[in-house]
């Protein structure tokens, strides 16, 4: 794109989708995160994933799950996709266009195999299954393909006996979800079906006034033992391109290559109720939706959290009701002793920069960079209302906008400043070395993903479950990477918020983001820097910081679709 272009869509985008941590109410992704949808788990979004797929480098693997916090031994009545819903994955490749250019939509039909039984599985039966439909739109949803017409979806995992025995299914469960993976009539790849939880983090901790890492007691993953249901797609890179665009990426951060991604799931606006149960009526309506994870739950306030759940990403665009919830993360407040940093002793290691390079101050309410607004010092650089256009720096008081809300509203473009430290010779507005372009400015809330970076393998020695903050790292401190500002491959650049991977610790990542990390690895070091050694104790703090939780209490899969069988109902604790 030229900067004009820049300019013309940035001026169009509202602030209402960064993800900045501003709360404490809730920390499981999009688990139970709005009051409607609470009293709803089975169109309640829970995580997003998109991912270059690690064994087959040129697709793209997008996982949605629902239902948050299955037991594995709720029976009778197991968890299983709702009918009557519309679960939808949604990809916007073309900023110049509004609106999704493939949305992958799903709706599933329960049937009754065995209605004789109040068992799940009784003598090679279920006493209920599960199909589903898969369509394709690709041109913004105004027709659609079923490429999938009756795709299986494995029951619960009920137990050995069930699933293993003779007077079960007489199988694995191994098989159960091999089985279930099907090939579209377009060439996608699809799974549904329950999994373990892939989301990992300390939830007692969190909800007792912020304490995590715990600082009296033992931490445990709070979704430790919960399954929810998955979709998960597997997407050759071709399909997802934008119209017009060779295949082959000119370098590994191609602008070309960015999509952004978003979940939902929509009912109808009218049940009625009848002795014999209940028909669905009138318009779709969307109820859910998520792309990054954890901005409904901890930037929008309680009163507006169902509104944030109706409207989509491409609302945000002119939306303004939300917007100052975004400058000026509340989490913050925790992060800064000159408000109630001593409150939250867990987070001590994390400190924002108040007079970072002397003269700038991020934290809550205070001006970041504005001083530097229309000055020769930003003139060329994203900073220039001339270039980028005018949100980057709107105006004082509004500490954040120049690091959290472009990397998790519209993506990082490989432009300074936002490049590492690396070659830019003390001056943190200069070009520096490329580590990051996953920028679409079109909409709110997605996950952005730049489909030509390369895979970090999962059994690669240097692959971190850091993502881009351990590619900053690596860009600023190794030897290897740090000799030069030319851009190249760091391990990592394929992790969040690029994208996000199922191993990806993105609740301490975001937190060390609030804590102005992002602003340290373009050379907006932290208040103790001397001039010399930018790895200071701060810088330090916030990198060795650690919730406690950072890996899911199952392995990942290494092949589609990744994801770690359920847990059975005879198995957890």
């Amino acid at each position: 794109m030229k900067c004009s272009i820049f300019n013309s869509f940035f001026s169009k985008v509202c602030l209402v989708a960064i993800l900045l941590l501003t709360g404490l109410q809730s920390w499981a992704s999009s688990h139970r995160e709005a009051p409607l949808i609470a009293n709803d788990p089975l169109a309640d979004n829970t995580d997003l994933y998109a991912f270059r797929s690690p064994d087959n480098p040129n697709t793209i693997t997008l996982i949605a799950c629902y239902i948050p916090a299955e037991l594995p031994h709720g029976g009778p009545n197991f968890h299983t996709f709702g009918e009557n819903i519309r679960y939808e994955i949604h990809v916007d490749n073309d900023a110049s266009i509004p609106g999704d250019e493939v949305t992958y939509r799903f709706t599933f039909t329960r049937t009754n195999e065995d209605p004789s039984t109040f068992f799940k599985i009784r003598l090679g039966k279920q006493n209920q299954t599960t199909t589903y439909k898969c369509e394709r739109s690709t041109d913004g949803g105004q027709s659609w393909t079923t490429i999938i017409a009756s795709g299986i979806v494995p029951p619960a995992y009920v137990g050995e006996r069930s699933i293993t025995g003779p007077v079960g299914l007489n199988t694995t469960y191994s098989a159960l979800m091999q089985q279930a993976i099907t090939q579209s009539t377009s060439g996608e790849t699809v799974f549904c079906g329950p999994v373990d939880d892939p989301f990992f983090v300390d939830l007692g901790g969190v909800f007792d006034l912020g304490n995590m890492p715990r600082q009296n007691g033992q931490y445990r993953d709070g979704l430790g033992q919960y399954n929810c249901h998955a979709i998960a797609i597997q997407v050759p890179i071709s399909t997802l391109l934008k119209a017009g665009v060779d295949p082959t990426p000119a370098n590994i951060l191609d602008p070309n290559f960015v999509i952004g991604v978003w979940a939902s799931a929509s009912r109808k606006t009218t049940r009625t109720l009848n002795g014999a149960g209940y028909n669905d009526s009138g318009d779709w309506i969307q109820v859910s939706r998520l792309g990054m994870p954890l901005t409904n739950e901890v930037v929008i306030p309680i009163g507006q959290k169902d509104y944030w759940n109706a409207i989509t990403p491409y609302d945000e665009i002119t939306d303004q009701t939300l917007d100052n919830n975004f400058y000026n993360p509340e989490l913050s407040l925790y992060m800064d002793n000159r408000y109630f940093g001593a409150a939250v002793p867990s987070f001590s290691k994390l400190r924002i920069q108040q007079k970072s390079l002397g003269n700038f101050d991020f934290g809550y309410g205070m001006d970041g960079l504005f001083a530097l607004k229309g000055s020769p010092a930003v003139a060329g650089t994203a900073l220039d209302d001339a270039v980028f256009g005018t949100l980057l720096l709107p105006g004082p008081g509004m500490a954040r906008s120049v690091d959290l809300w472009p990397i998790f509203h519209t993506g990082v473009p490989n432009f300074p400043p936002y490049q590492l430290a690396t070659g830019k010779n003390g001056n943190p507005l200069a070009a520096g070395k490329p580590f990051i372009n996953n920028f679409l400015p079109n909409g709110g809330d997605m996950l952005r993903l730049n489909m030509a970076t390369p895979v970090t393998q999962r059994n690669d020695p240097a692959f971190s479950p850091m993502g881009i903050i351990n590619a900053a790292v690596l860009g600023l401190t190794d030897p290897s990477y740090a000799g030069t500002s030319d851009l190249e491959f760091i391990p990592n650049m394929d992790g969040f918020p690029n994208g996000r991977r199922l191993e990806d610790d993105v609740t301490r990542i975001e937190l060390q983001a609030v804590s102005g990390v992002a602003l340290a690895a373009i050379g907006l070091w932290y208040d103790d820097f001397n001039g010399t050694n930018p790895v200071t104790q701060q810088l330090l703090n916030v990198l060795t910081y650690d919730t406690g939780v950072g890996e899911n209490d199952k392995s990942f899969q290494s092949t589609f679709p990744y994801l770690a069988a359920p847990w059975s109902g005879t198995e957890t604790d």
